[in-house]
């Protein structure tokens, strides 16, 4: 098989994956189904702004590109379609993200998400925890399967413990925000538990579903953790940068009290400013246009390009961590996944 494309476009990723693909939106939709009417459109329009859906398509092309591996030599109709689980893990994780977003929402008091209002700026924060909550439950669903003893263990285990690492990642932030005093390792332990530990899980689980090998998995835990860790940078450095296309408000970090990865770099290049500058971090709910000076301070003290230069190095990270893979459209995609993490501009 030939290796991925350059220039990675997500609707051809999309298409490629064929059925597989297919079968995972439907099972999104129908097990998201409910019979209260206003669930049902909550979704709907949840649903309908979707986003770019990364971590179900990270695992299928988890799950196929560990096939591969098994035999180098698998023709296409033996990798596809995958098997159930596969699917099954690859929604869930789908519906775990945006249980999260709809809890995120809430904490933050985000009125805006993907371009569109929130549901907590609509229907107001009870009605948004509540549907995250549904999502989460329906998550579980897929998890454990049909009644038929279909479900792993060790698939229990990996999404449980990704539970416990968004709620702590979650907490450490907000106990963090309030103290202003983040410093790198803080920050790397909360976009894991909060972002890359989801893209772990999504990978792991798609290995195990196929009965990849130990160093397969090991191989595609590297590369998610890695894609995690990448992904929530370029997003930090998104908001220092970004542009209206993002699909949020620029300088919101800053405004929740949010120390990450530019503003860190700009300290490190700037040490003698640490106290005053992580004082108007600390101030900046009570005093707004704080946020201007701290964006231009990140801004002169190349804050953003110290963030990118750690990117880039993620992005090599997961990108050498497959090559342990058999060569394939899958390995290849994976890797085009990986570098439009770093050059997308949403």
């Amino acid at each position: 098989m030939a290796e991925g494309r350059r220039n990675m476009d997500i609707r051809t990723v999309r298409d490629y994956l064929g059925k597989d693909w297919a079968d995972v939106q439907r099972l999104i939709s129908e097990t998201l189904r409910s019979d209260i009417g206003l669930l049902n459109a909550t979704n709907g329009s949840i649903l309908s702004h979707g986003g770019k859906q990364l971590r179900p398509m990270l695992a299928l092309l988890v799950a196929r590109a560990c096939l591969r591996s098994a035999d180098s030599h698998v023709r296409e109709d033996c990798v596809s379609p995958l098997p159930a689980a596969s699917k099954r893990y690859a929604a869930a994780s789908e519906l775990l993200h945006n249980a999260t977003l709809l809890h995120d929402d809430v904490a933050d008091e985000g009125d805006v998400r993907r371009g569109s209002p929130t549901v907590r700026s609509i229907l107001g924060p009870s009605a948004s925890v509540l549907v995250g909550d549904f999502w989460l439950v329906r998550a579980i669903r897929l998890i454990l399967g049909d009644d038929d003893g279909s479900c792993d263990a060790r698939v229990i285990r990996i999404f449980s413990r990704t539970l416990g690492c968004l709620a702590e990642g979650e907490m450490l932030q907000l106990q963090k925000a309030h103290a202003a005093d983040t410093d790198y390792d803080d920050y790397l332990r909360i976009i894991y538990s909060k972002t890359a530990s989801l893209f772990e899980a999504a990978a792991v689980t798609a290995a195990i579903s196929v009965n990849a090998s130990g160093m397969c998995v090991e191989a595609v835990r590297d590369y998610a953790v890695s894609l995690g860790y990448a992904f929530q940078i370029k997003d930090d450095i998104l908001d220092y940068c970004g542009t209206d296309s993002v699909g949020k408000p620029l300088g919101v970090d800053v405004l929740e009290q949010k120390i990450t990865l530019p503003l860190l770099g700009a300290l490190s290049n700037a040490p003698e400013r640490e106290s005053e500058i992580r004082s108007l971090v600390a101030d900046v709910v009570a005093h707004p246009e704080n946020r201007d000076d701290i964006v231009r301070f990140v801004a002169e003290n190349h804050g953003v390009e110290y963030a990118e230069e750690r990117l880039d190095s993620f992005v090599a990270k997961a990108v050498e961590s497959i090559s342990l893979l058999a060569p394939s459209e899958e390995r290849g995609m994976l890797a085009e996944l990986a570098r439009y993490t770093a050059c997308r501009n949403r």
